[in-house]
């Protein structure tokens, strides 16, 4: 009887053990996503914040390689100023693919 209640005091540990890794895990993903977001605040303006989160809707794997490589860019020193939307759309219309456009001919 001691070895059963002993098995679960072992299981109970380990699911809270477990519970506990995925509550830090969680925290450390929205510090990271908080430092993402002060970093996009300082070098986007609102109207290009504003672009992203729309984009983000749909395209949430693009928005966020873009993100990354802008927060690299402004780690590295090489954005001067803020990028407002123009510059933002230029940026995302080169790393949009282009379409291609299929024709088909009947004979």
């Amino acid at each position: 009887m001691d070895d059963g209640l002993e098995a679960i005091r072992r299981r109970r540990l380990e699911e809270l053990q477990r519970q506990q890794t995925q509550v830090d895990e969680r925290d450390q993903m929205a510090e990271l996503e908080a430092q993402k977001q002060s970093v996009m605040r300082q070098i986007l303006t609102p109207e290009a914040r504003e672009r992203l989160n729309r984009l983000k809707m749909t395209k949430q794997g693009l928005v966020e390689q873009i993100e990354s490589q802008l927060i690299a860019l402004s780690q590295s020193g090489r954005v001067q100023g803020m990028i407002d939307d123009a510059q933002l759309k230029k940026l995302l219309s080169k790393a949009i693919p282009k379409k291609r456009d299929i024709q088909i001919t009947r004979r």
